[in-house]
């Protein structure tokens, strides 16, 4: 008996809940998802802020085939000179700050992490790191241990040691971090929890407390980054420098890569005591780099960012809704909190019934993530606006 996908699915690959969606996706284009069955889905979460530029780009699958057609991998990360990674890396760091100018690319947003406290371990010799409370910075070891929630790590335990964890917004909790602190982790918008934004004034004060211990800030900007909070980076918001940044999700338009980016004079630490302080076999491999650049530079020169703010005014115009207590966010990263008597976990199944995807967060169960394509239309908006709504009604 020949078993269908949704079987083999459930048969063959591991599972990361007892309840999978269950969605089978055929194809996908601009903002919009087509199952096996021909049906129509708006895409609310570009996969976890990942499509920036939405499905089958035109610039990516271009940058992609063009890069097909000369090589694959070659080697190691770092060994040799290939011109995907060099051209990459030059027009990052043209993006950020001038004092960050040197990164170094892996796969994935929790293998940015890895290598930045361990490069801040390294470069401080310091031993203890904080993060702050329903943080989430990856589901690896390091990064496990600097998330901000407790029940979802311990069943890991041991984890890494001298991991203390923080409270946006506490100035009190500021004298723990010390001469012996190596780094502290910050999400510029706190995803994973909701969608929770610091006091601007707090985190130019936290980076007045890492310069004055000698230890360093890390901007998580796995999902803050390219755009999505309609700056280029979401510590742009702070008028701070930090002094490591990390990147995933919609640098690779859809491709995995990730990366971590410091000065120069940080990252050189790797290269000695021991030599290859990091390794990594297929970080900036040669395909996904040609898709990070054109996804970057489309992001950057095409001016989507600057819509960003008024597309966020849209959705909040047109979510409008007797069980919508609150809309929580910036830019197009936003969180719609529902009233204490509507079960988010249905509106989710109904959406897809009514034909649009949205997704919850992790560590806040009473509110549902809104981060669609940056190219989204505004009659898109409108329409998918008009779907939530109508779900809503039905639960």
């Amino acid at each position: 008996m020949t078993l269908s996908n949704r079987e083999l699915f459930i048969r063959y690959l591991g599972q990361t809940s007892e309840n999978p969606y269950l969605l089978e996706i055929e194809r996908a284009e601009g903002v919009f998802l087509y199952d096996t069955a021909g049906k129509k889905y708006f895409d609310l979460i570009s996969g976890v802020s990942v499509s920036s530029l939405g499905h089958n780009c035109k610039n990516i699958k271009d940058s992609i085939n063009e890069q097909v057609e000369k090589h694959l991998h070659l080697m190691v990360y770092g060994e040799y000179i290939q011109s995907p990674q060099v051209k990459l890396a030059e027009y990052i760091c043209g993006l950020l700050p001038e004092s960050i100018n040197s990164v170094y690319f892996v796969n994935s947003g929790s293998e940015a992490i890895e290598g930045a406290i361990k490069l801040a371990k390294r470069y401080t010799a310091g031993t203890k790191m904080f993060s702050f409370r329903n943080a989430y910075h990856g589901s690896s070891h390091g990064a496990l241990s600097l998330c901000g929630n407790e029940e979802f790590k311990n069943s890991f335990r041991p984890l890494l040691p001298e991991v203390y964890i923080l409270d946006f917004n506490d100035y009190s909790q500021l004298d723990l971090i010390d001469k012996n602190t190596a780094c502290v982790v910050f999400e510029p918008i706190q995803a994973e929890a909701g969608v929770i934004i610091p006091d601007g004034k707090y985190i130019k004060t936290l980076k007045q407390v890492c310069e004055k211990n000698n230890c360093l800030l890390i901007a998580d900007e796995i999902q803050t980054g390219f755009g999505r909070t309609g700056k280029m980076f979401g510590f742009e918001h702070f008028e701070i420098v930090p002094d490591i940044v990390c990147f995933a999700k919609a640098l690779g338009g859809g491709m995995p890569i990730g990366a971590f980016a410091a000065s120069r004079d940080i990252m050189k630490s790797f290269t000695s005591n021991p030599v290859l302080g990091h390794i990594t076999t297929f970080g900036g491999h040669p395909v996904c780099s040609a898709a990070a650049l054109s996804t970057i530079k489309f992001i950057n020169e095409s001016g989507l960012v600057n819509d960003v703010y008024r597309k966020e005014k849209l959705f909040r115009k047109f979510l409008v809704h007797s069980k919508i207590s609150e809309i929580r966010g910036r830019g197009l990263l936003l969180a719609i909190e529902l009233n204490e008597s509507t079960d988010v976990y249905k509106f989710i199944k109904q959406g897809l019934i009514e034909g649009f995807v949205t997704d919850w967060f992790i560590f806040h169960d009473s509110a549902f993530r809104i981060a669609p394509p940056l190219n989204i239309t505004d009659d898109e908006i409108k329409m998918s606006c008009e779907l939530i709504k109508s779900a809503l009604n039905k639960i």
